[in-house]
């Protein structure tokens, strides 16, 4: 599965869940121990609100704090979607996935960061599916392509902050399940 096409993926899958919430779910639960179906939404609006600037060559520094702390302005669905009215495009865009982006870790390639943005959409549709008591099936192509993309870069205890230690999964797991598990999730 080609980059621009996972990504796709993961964002509609996002995307429709985001617009799925009642008003009475955004304080819920996730699997995210620390975070809110609205704290994990404001998570990847803050992210999609960095995007196009990481993506047109903007340093951490550039960028600078203005988008720390709760960026929904009292409207997760509206944030989201002003956030993703932006970064979409800015994925899309010519040339967008050739250079380096500057990351916390130091500059990684775009496709690197294009990657991780992907995972994230994806683990994170599921996280909100599981919050707001919804479905959701992370396609077995997209699922093994992030599998195979993350496996080399997940350590027995995980990413600190980002992921949990990959937890084990029987060897019939679908797709979708060992990539939860590898990402610290417990399917």
């Amino acid at each position: 599965m080609q980059l621009i096409t996972a990504f796709d993926t993961a964002f509609g899958e996002f995307d429709r869940l985001v617009h799925e919430v009642r008003d009475d779910q955004w304080h819920a639960a996730t699997p995210c121990a620390d975070w809110s179906v609205r704290e994990l939404v404001n998570h990847l609006v803050s992210e999609h609100l960095w995007a196009p600037h990481l993506l047109g060559g903007a340093t951490l520094e550039d960028v600078g704090d203005r988008f720390d702390g709760d960026v929904l302005d009292g409207d997760p669905v509206l944030a989201w979607e002003r956030a993703a009215t932006a970064s979409y495009p800015a994925f899309h865009r010519e040339g967008a996935l050739r250079g380096p982006v500057h990351v916390t870790g130091g500059e990684v390639p775009a496709p690197v960061y294009g990657w991780q943005m992907t995972a994230d959409l994806a683990v994170h549709a599921w996280d909100l599916a599981r919050g707001i008591e919804a479905e959701v099936i992370i396609p077995d192509e997209l699922a093994r392509t992030l599998h195979e993309q993350a496996e080399p870069e997940i350590p027995a205890d995980g990413l600190p902050g980002l992921f949990g230690p990959p937890v084990e999964v029987p060897s019939s797991a679908s797709p979708q399940d060992r990539l939860l598990a590898l990402l610290g999730r417990r399917p």
